[in-house]
């Protein structure tokens, strides 16, 4: 019974796999083939094994049942240069599990987050069948057909294993197109704690900096750390996109008296003689203290020596006498699958894709690289709770928004703003209306990336 269930899936997906040979759109492709691959998938649970959970077989059925056909190639994947060694191990081990997948080999080349979607937009037929990526890249992924839809049993292998945030970030429109792999690309507070008394509060944390002649580090000039002000002020910045990529909306009030309190702060800490825009502690010099992720943990780490320490975004005191928690962006990385013509082809990436982003994979991973977990169960364990950069971030995760998609030309016009601010463009003698008038322009030229 097993078998015919199996081979009655693959017929289906055969189908759909020969839809998307005859000439669909590359939409067209993602959704026809997808569906097939997830009911292989599917039948794998109801055979007892869930894909990506267990290296056990894929295809499932008993030991009378005949194996699915999944017919033979090359997979290639795209990963980080740091993580090719490891990422080659995981799915040697997964094919050595699923012998029923042996028409398959498999090549693991070094592209990173960044330079992925790049390299998959200029050529999508002839980039990764499976590859990493960072979210913020998500919209033109799917705008430019390059990514296959999670559906039925792989979403819910999505949804029902990683934290909120990463799950979402993977979400274009009403679509889930990605697995989620980290949960770590967000920014918080490292810190030298014999110079730093009270990383809770900002104007604290400055005035130490000061008393110790010691510089403090945030890039008020970018637009993934500049929100942090805003949104600790209830401000919103953020894109509506339909379920091809494009942006429909944008959901922004950064011209209104929260807005005016959040530059002002800005404008504040830019006028401290600790005050040095950067984000990167390799690039800094003689630092007590700076905003930075858990790509730079090492590098703190030999900086700050024994007096290492982390901790989330502090607090500020607002013009109007408020106190507002720093927030900001939170970042993840995700893993895509390229839409496929063979419907067998693309259930083995699906099947490829859950093993290396479930639990164990994630924790291998962050043992063998550092990266963060997504995974929830993974999360929890022991180690990720010993590693003060991950928990300062994930208390940090509380007060951020998952970093959505954004225009291309928000990020220059965000850098604009800060190096204005840094300039002395905008100062602290500029009125409240001319500040207002500043983020009224700002607001209206995102409001137009939309139109």
């Amino acid at each position: 019974m097993k078998k015919k269930v199996l081979a009655t899936l693959l017929t289906a997906a055969m189908v759909a796999g020969c839809l998307v040979g005859c000439g669909g759109g590359s939409g067209d492709s993602a959704a026809d083939t997808a569906p097939a691959a997830d009911s292989a998938l599917a039948a794998d649970s109801a055979a007892g094994d869930t894909a990506g959970d267990t290296a056990g077989d894929t295809a499932g059925g008993d030991a009378a049942a005949e194996p699915v056909d999944y017919g033979s190639g090359t997979i290639t994947i795209w990963v980080a240069e740091n993580t090719v060694d490891f990422t080659t191990q995981k799915a040697q081990e997964f094919f050595d599990a699923n012998p029923d997948m042996a028409g398959y080999t498999f090549t693991v080349e070094p592209v990173g987050e960044g330079d992925a979607a790049s390299n998959m937009l200029t050529d999508v037929e002839g980039g990764a069948d499976i590859f990493g990526f960072a979210q913020d890249q998500i919209t033109r992924l799917v705008s430019a057909g390059a990514l296959s839809p999670i559906v039925n049993d792989n979403l819910t292998f999505v949804t029902s294993n990683n934290d909120e945030g990463s799950a979402n970030a993977a979400v274009v429109g009403d679509v889930t197109y990605a697995y989620p792999m980290t949960s770590d690309n967000g920014y918080f507070l490292y810190y030298d704690k014999s110079v730093v008394t009270d990383p809770t509060s900002l104007e604290k944390i400055v005035s130490d900096c000061e008393a110790a002649g010691k510089n403090f580090y945030m890039e008020i000039n970018s637009g993934w750390y500049q929100p942090a002000f805003f949104f600790a002020t209830g401000c919103t910045l953020t894109y509506d996109t339909d379920d091809a990529g494009n942006f429909t909306q944008c959901n922004v009030d950064y011209a209104s008296d929260a807005g005016v309190v959040a530059l002002k702060e800005i404008i504040e800490l830019a006028s401290s003689p600790a005050f040095q825009n950067g984000s990167s502690v390799d690039n800094g010099t003689n630092i007590g203290a700076i905003v930075d992720g858990t790509w730079d943990s090492g590098s703190a780490q030999t900086a700050f020596g024994d007096n290492y320490a982390c901790a989330k975004l502090p607090s500020f005191e607002g013009s109007d006498g408020n106190t507002y928690q720093l927030s900001g962006f939170g970042g993840y990385k995700l893993l895509g699958i390229k839409p496929q013509v063979e419907p067998g082809k693309l259930a083995v990436c699906h099947a490829l894709a859950q093993y290396l982003t479930n639990k164990d994979t994630q924790l291998a991973r962050y043992n063998a690289v550092g990266w963060g977990p997504s995974n929830v169960e993974a999360q929890q364990d022991s180690t990720i709770q010993a590693d003060v950069a991950l928990s300062a971030l994930a208390e940090q995760l509380q007060y951020t928004i998952p970093q959505g998609n954004y225009p291309g030309d928000y990020w220059t016009l965000a850098t604009s703003l800060g190096d204005d601010v840094i300039s002395g463009t905008i100062s602290a003698s500029s009125s409240d209306e001319e500040l207002t008038n500043v983020l009224q322009n700002f607001q209206d030229t995102c409001i137009s990336y939309a139109q």
